[in-house]
């Protein structure tokens, strides 16, 4: 599928990374841990090592020089003794398998964005749909309990002892966050899809997406997913009757929120000290302890970076937080937290970029403000570089986003001597 074009490519691995979670619950077994993993090389293996379309290098000169950098330092600690190999490979997911999205999200243009809105839109609502199922028949149906579904059967902390949602995926945060995820392109297919099949079926799922992030009862996503339709709101460059669609979107969610106890752990934010002792432990945990320990690193894996149950006892020293910087700092050392703080400063540098004028302007500014509250909130959590498949949603996201709006190809005469017909394909920039 990559072979055929990007956005098809991408939709092949969002496939592999929705159904990544039920897969490997289902299947226990040691290859299992690695299906996504597989298909994002074959996804490499299809478009990085191709040649590179007319004017696209030099247009991504400066995503392929954070890249290297990126994935240069950690690559060099897997040959230092720190963590055994088998370890070290494994910690490469969360430290260098998703950082070259950044290179194919530069990539995408506008028929890549309809063709990966279209697709997200669909995933979407197949993980709805087993979300409802889960809903009424219960997680335990679909995810029996095994070493690699612990994290579902430990949060059983929904309004009546029920379990939060995951749908398809390895966990209820993974579920609620890679909705959220697919928002900004929703959002872009709704505004710009070519059809209105596309836009219907974007408008559909979107009131669908946020029903999902309730049923996650994860407060985190809650939060982001407010926070992206604020944004979206009050940025947005769209038609009156449009917005007052959206607004009644909205109204409906809450209401079906406010009527169901199922789906209002958000209420929960309210307890401000639990929240304050919680984000307390996140960012107090062990960091300068950890600095003068391991200047160096710990080695990949020494984290903890999505570690299999079958290689937790062979990781040395091992190192719990919910930190994603000091995760960083604990598997890469100094110089690596250095290397992805100067990165996250200049992502928030091109602020100016994400927010030029363009048809995918909507999308462009609605995934930069989601990558930067990403980043900005990475030090009360973990999985903003191991979640499957938001990390790839949300590099892709920084890499759309961090240059200016890519220029279309002009459409090849399939005629030998007759000139190119050039179509329009997407609708004007709504005024």
């Amino acid at each position: 599928m990559g072979r055929r074009s990007l956005a098809q490519g991408l939709i092949a691995l969002l496939a592999f990374g929705y159904f990544y979670g039920i897969l490997r619950a289902n299947l226990l077994t040691t290859f299992s841990h690695f299906i996504f993993d597989a298909g994002l090389l074959g996804l490499y293996a299809a478009r990085l090592l191709r040649k590179p379309e007319p004017g696209q290098a030099k247009r991504s000169h400066v995503i392929a020089i954070w890249v290297t950098l990126l994935v240069l330092w950690p690559t060099l600690l897997v040959m230092l003794p720190f963590q055994p190999l088998l370890v070290s490979l494994v910690g490469l997911r969360g430290n260098v398998f998703f950082v070259p999205l950044l290179l194919l999200g530069s990539r995408l243009r506008g028929k890549d964005l309809v063709t990966l809105g279209v697709g997200l839109a669909a995933l979407d609502l197949i993980a709805l749909a087993a979300a409802g199922a889960e809903y009424v028949l219960g997680v335990p149906r679909f995810f029996p309990y095994s070493p690699v579904t612990r994290i579902i059967y430990a949060s059983g902390d929904v309004a009546g002892g029920f379990f939060r949602i995951p749908s398809i995926f390895s966990s209820a945060h993974a579920f609620g966050g890679t909705l959220v995820s697919t928002m900004p392109y929703l959002f872009g297919l709704w505004t710009n899809g070519v059809t209105r099949f596309q836009r219907m079926l974007a408008l559909i799922t979107i009131p669908g997406a946020l029903l999902g992030v309730l049923m996650s009862a994860t407060r985190q996503n809650f939060i982001l997913g407010c926070a992206v339709i604020t944004f979206f709101v009050f940025t947005a460059k769209v038609k009156g009757k449009q917005r007052v669609i959206f607004f009644v979107i909205i109204g409906l969610i809450s209401t079906v929120a406010l009527s169901n106890t199922r789906l209002q752990r958000f209420k929960s934010l309210g307890d401000t000290e639990g929240v304050t002792e919680r984000i307390a432990g996140s960012v107090n945990r062990g960091f300068f302890e950890i600095l003068a320990e391991y200047p160096m690193g710990n080695g990949l894996g020494g984290g903890g970076t999505s570690i299999p149950y079958f290689l937790e006892g062979q990781v040395r020293n091992p190192v719990g937080m919910e930190n994603e910087y000091t995760r960083i700092l604990c598997e890469q050392g100094f110089i690596g937290l250095l290397l992805w703080l100067a990165f996250v400063f200049w992502f928030y540098s091109r602020a100016r970029v994400a927010f030029s004028k363009g048809r995918w302007s909507n999308t462009r500014r609605v995934v930069w403000c989601l990558a930067g509250i990403s980043c900005g909130t990475a030090w009360i959590g973990l999985g903003m570089l191991t979640s499957i498949p938001q990390t790839m949603l949300m590099l892709l996201g920084m890499g759309l986003s961090a240059l200016p709006e890519a220029p279309e190809l002009p459409v090849s005469s399939p005629v030998p001597g007759r000139p190119v017909q050039r179509r329009n394909l997407e609708p004007a920039f709504p005024r």
